[in-house]
């Protein structure tokens, strides 16, 4: 027992032995992080007065360096210590950047660099040639802003915008004379009205298309793009619109003064373009319908070249539409100011090009022909082995249409087994045609792209574009915008996207992308047109209520100039429109300094999926501006 008593007590010691020791340490511990603490204090505390003064007279005698250089850069004074971090980087020295972009002056408030006229002068008047795109060189480009016209307003929404457009926007009074009483135009007060008339439709556009429907069935969804040749105000168009058929119009810079620009501040779809001899920049199997009314084109010239040119962008059993001269000569040839002799010869012509062309002839009532393009190339093949006319093109694209040189050969459609077989397949009517898989991708003619691909981008561009909206409160206004532009549209989702909206969408295919992809976009029943963005759009300024772009900037890098290419934007966005691009984060900010010199108010957003991505939205409205007042004295 005295054992155990005697085990017990030494433990006992020992454990409080070791408790103390544990003490000591610990004291000892805080102790020295004490001394340590207070001597790195006093080592890096600021320098007395008294400190100062004597190691710089000290500095002085030995002509050395001063020891509080480091700490002090003025002479010492109580106002002049600095108490601050002194290791540290300066905030970088803002430099002003080399791009300028002043306005232009007033004169260019409609200026269209590559259809200028002054420009045009020197080409040949041959074949219309000198109308055709000639753009100015890199040297000859101008880096300023184009003016809005002193007065300009926002144009009214459509459906009002059809019917009337403000003066000040388009301030020619030309064609209310010189059309006077053919009812294209007339003004009344500041607006511009629009009666819906025509040459040769006086009754109205809207019941010239109810003629029309009587040889074609307007109202199944099978004619869904059209194709207006010298488009005049664009009122064939604008009433189409209707009737859920889209339009492109087109019509010389220079023929008439203001029309395409007319068309375009009324909201509907147009382009400056001529049938020269440049292919007209569509792909081909573009359009159900192609129309012209008194467009003046001489259509059997040159072995019927234009209308061999229809032909290509025509879709197979698609539809050619003629009003006007030579249709119905025998009725207006004195009315014309021409010869019965000359007229009749100049039908003959056109019929025998459309028969050249395997095209039959649908009727002919009154002022209006109409004549239709087979569904495939199997019997027109056997007329060919007969008759020895008009060859097929050989190895040539169809669907190349930048710069390329037309031709008098018959573009052939794609190749089919049965003759009740359409070639190239056959389109769903619209609105399904929207969805449905376009014929180029499903056949996998159009290589790159498959239809899981297809699928996955119509899903994915509806959720983008509901992600735009919630970044433009404008874009979600519904109605406040009119003329759309998707700079590199791939397969069109964008404006698919947009298709419940009262808006249309000119989607651009870079004639450098990596897929040639229009052909697919008109088969899905959109519009568009081929464009290479180092040169300006044959368009007038302030076509377009909002642009938008998905990766344009990263395409072009190394083409040609960021600046270049932002400076056409601004000259085809309204003013108090609206650009939303989608690219690397880099490349972004380099619009960004752009975007500010010009005067946008811009930002940079998150990707739709957070900010975790590089690619990041860049959003930015355009000042509202104008030129000064014609009365306001220069400075």
């Amino acid at each position: 027992m005295a054992n155990w008593a005697n085990l017990v007590q030494n433990c006992v010691s020992k454990k409080q032995n070791k408790q103390l020791s544990r003490l000591y340490l610990l004291t000892f511990t805080t102790f020295l992080c004490t001394i340590f603490y207070l001597l790195g204090l006093w080592q890096h505390s600021p320098p007395s007065l008294a400190a100062v003064s004597a190691a710089t007279n000290l500095a002085g005698r030995r002509n050395c360096a001063d020891p509080t250089s480091n700490f002090l850069s003025h002479p010492i004074s109580k106002s002049t210590l600095n108490f601050s971090a002194t290791h540290y980087y300066p905030d970088p020295v803002e430099t002003a950047s080399e791009f300028h972009a002043p306005p232009c002056n007033a004169s260019l408030s409609e200026y269209t660099p590559c259809e200028d006229v002054q420009r045009s002068l020197p080409f040949p008047r041959e074949n219309l040639i000198y109308r055709e795109r000639h753009c100015p060189t890199e040297a000859e480009m101008l880096r300023c802003r184009i003016p809005a016209p002193f007065g300009y307003r926002v144009p009214l929404r459509w459906p009002a915008s059809r019917d009337a457009a403000w003066f000040a926007n388009v301030p020619h009074k030309e064609l209310t004379v010189e059309k006077k009483n053919q009812n294209w135009v007339r003004v009344e007060g500041d607006l511009f009205k629009f009666p819906g008339g025509g040459t040769m439709f006086p009754r109205g556009a809207s019941a010239y298309i109810d003629d029309i429907g009587k040889h074609i069935d307007l109202k199944d969804g099978s004619i869904r793009t059209a194709l207006d040749t010298g488009c005049g105000v664009a009122s064939w168009g604008a009433y189409l619109l209707s009737r859920d058929i889209l339009a492109v119009s087109f019509a010389p810079r220079d023929t008439h003064e203001a029309q395409v620009q007319f068309a375009l501040e009324r909201g509907v779809p147009a382009l400056i373009g001529v049938l020269a001899s440049i292919r007209l920049p569509y792909p081909s199997r573009a359009f159900d319908m192609a129309h012209c009314s008194r467009c003046l084109i001489p259509w059997g010239l040159s072995d019927g070249i234009y209308l061999t040119e229809v032909d290509r962008v025509l879709r197979p059993g698609g539809y050619w539409i003629l009003s006007g001269p030579p249709i119905n000569w025998e009725s207006h040839w004195k009315g014309w100011d021409r010869t019965r002799e000359s007229l009749k010869e100049e039908q003959d012509t056109i019929e025998k090009v459309a028969k050249s062309l395997c095209w039959k002839k649908l009727v002919q009532k009154g002022d209006l022909a109409i004549w239709q393009k087979p569904t495939n190339h199997i019997h027109c093949k056997i007329t060919r082995k007969v008759f020895k006319n008009r060859p097929f093109c050989e190895a040539k694209d169809p669907d190349t249409a930048w710069y390329t040189k037309m031709d008098t050969c018959l573009t052939p459609l794609p190749e089919v087994n049965d003759i009740r077989e359409v070639s190239g397949g056959q389109l769903s009517n619209w609105p399904e045609r929207l969805t449905s898989v376009p014929p180029r991708i499903s056949s996998g003619s159009l290589k790159g792209v498959t239809v899981d691909m297809f699928n996955e981008n119509t899903e994915l561009w509806k959720k983008r574009v509901a992600y735009y909206k919630t970044l433009d409160y404008q874009l979600a206004e519904r109605g406040r915008y009119r003329n759309l532009l998707d700079m590199n549209a791939y397969l069109g989702g964008f404006a698919a996207a947009l298709i419940d909206d009262p808006v249309w969408v000119m989607n651009t295919v870079p004639v450098e992308a990596e897929f040639n992809t229009l052909g697919a976009i008109y088969e899905r029943g959109l519009i568009g047109t081929y464009q290479n963005w180092c040169e300006a759009m044959s368009t007038y300024p302030r076509t377009y209520d909002f642009i938008h772009g998905d990766s344009v900037f990263s395409l072009y890098q190394n083409r040609c100039k960021m600046e270049d290419i932002l400076l056409e934007m601004d000259r085809i966005l309204r003013p108090q429109g609206s650009v939303i691009l989608r690219d690397d984060v880099d490349v972004l900010l380099k619009v960004k300094n752009f975007a500010d010199a010009m005067q946008w108010d811009s930002r940079i957003a998150d990707h739709e999926k957070g900010p975790h991505q590089r690619e990041k939205i860049f959003f930015a409205v355009k000042q509202y501006w104008t030129a000064p007042s014609p009365d306001q004295n220069p400075m």
